[in-house]
């Protein structure tokens, strides 16, 4: 099992998927979700892990990761979202993946991700925000 595929270059997102973007981060749906809802946060410099950046810009990415946070709380009817950080592609990043109702724990972990072909939930997500 793979989070991150390797047709997923978080870099160049699907076009239309993103739905949040700062100077520093941007979100958007994730290029071959596991789960409906699955969202990726991106550090737009190149960084190539989460202990390499400073305590101002490592709380600059975690107030991101909250509001998308709270957006799939609220959009998703969910009481949890998972937070998954890994560094394969050696850019930090941290996947959003909202638990279902049916399942929990690791076994969320073992869908197969699916290239996304629908973005209409990333206008959902931007109004959230």
């Amino acid at each position: 099992m793979s989070l991150i595929n390797e047709q997923d270059n978080l870099l160049e997102p699907i076009r239309g998927s993103i739905f949040y973007e700062d100077k520093d981060t941007y979100a958007c749906l994730a290029s071959f979700p596991i789960v409906p809802g699955h969202c990726v946060v991106v550090w737009k410099n190149d960084i190539s892990d989460l202990h390499l950046l400073s305590k101002t810009n490592y709380e600059k990415l975690m107030e991101t990761v909250e509001k998308v946070r709270n957006a799939l709380l609220e959009t998703m009817n969910t009481d949890k979202v998972y937070l998954i950080y890994m560094d394969e592609i050696k850019h930090v990043h941290w996947h959003l993946i909202p638990r279902t109702q049916s399942e929990t724990g690791f076994t969320l972990l073992e869908h197969k991700p699916k290239k996304l072909n629908d973005i209409s939930f990333a206008k959902i997500l931007k109004k959230a925000l």
